[in-house]
């Protein structure tokens, strides 16, 4: 057991330092606990690392927070809609086989993927739509990828950093930082969830909470830092990485 904690703890740190970049720390995070749990049940293994991600995505959204400026009247509203979806994706992954949604959210990383590379300037400015128009764009959005959060996970915060900059207009550095805040919602969401099933191993989520913030505050510090550039290579890296995963699920499962 200790050597099990210790190997779902460094990916926890590793999916915190991701996380706080751009999202996506789930490709890590939840491939862990699945290959050194096999034989746990699926759904609780999903509810227990949403524990540390909501930690991680804490520390990272108090450290933007501190250099970023929130537009908060827009984030309730989405984070709101973000978090009622995702508890009915939480409730879904009971009912429904994710599988079916695999090849459609593959095809669409893969869009995501060649969008942002071929688009050198994407994120690099920042240009923020009337609050009206964002209002209306981000709460379907929200409700969207809060279901994807609840029902997949994987790569839901590098879907809300592509929302914030394509729709709302928001560089890469405040789209990270306003994905943390939906990102929030969605985890919290899940979270209560799971805990009323009792799908939620606390023995293993707190020590990987603790990890994961490690890693959330390191990885937010690195963004800060290098700025518009960095995240968008790092951006590229994890929208790739998702792809693969889901390649190998579509394909090879």
């Amino acid at each position: 057991m200790a050597s099990s904690l210790i190997i779902v703890c460094i990916a926890a740190f590793a999916a915190g330092f991701i996380d706080a970049v751009v999202g996506g720390g789930g490709l890590v995070q939840t491939p862990a606990m699945l290959i050194t749990f096999p034989n746990a049940p699926v759904a609780t293994l999903l509810g227990t690392v949403k524990i540390p991600s909501f930690c991680g995505t804490a520390v990272s959204a108090y450290q933007y927070s501190k250099r970023i400026d929130i537009r908060w009247k827009l984030i309730v509203w989405v984070a709101l809609a973000a978090f009622s979806a995702a508890m009915f994706g939480s409730y879904m992954v009971s009912v429904l086989n994710n599988g079916i949604l695999k090849p459609i959210i593959l095809c669409v990383l893969v869009l995501v993927a060649l969008f942002t590379y071929t688009r050198k300037t994407l994120g690099q400015q920042h240009d923020e739509i009337p609050y009206t128009a964002a209002l209306w764009k981000g709460i379907v959005a929200g409700l969207l990828i809060g279901f994807y959060d609840g029902f997949i996970g994987p790569g839901t915060g590098s879907f809300l950093v592509l929302v914030f900059i394509t729709i709302i207009g928001h560089d890469f550095m405040h789209a990270s930082a306003h994905a943390k805040m939906i990102n929030l919602a969605t985890n919290l969401a899940s979270i209560i969830y799971f805990s009323f099933t009792g799908n939620i191993m606390f023995e293993l989520a707190i020590p990987m909470a603790i990890c994961n913030m490690a890693g959330g505050w390191a990885g937010t510090k690195m963004a800060l830092l290098k700025g518009n550039r960095f995240i968008r290579i790092f951006f590229l890296l994890v929208v790739t990485g998702t792809i693969i995963r889901f390649a190998y699920d579509v394909f090879f499962r």
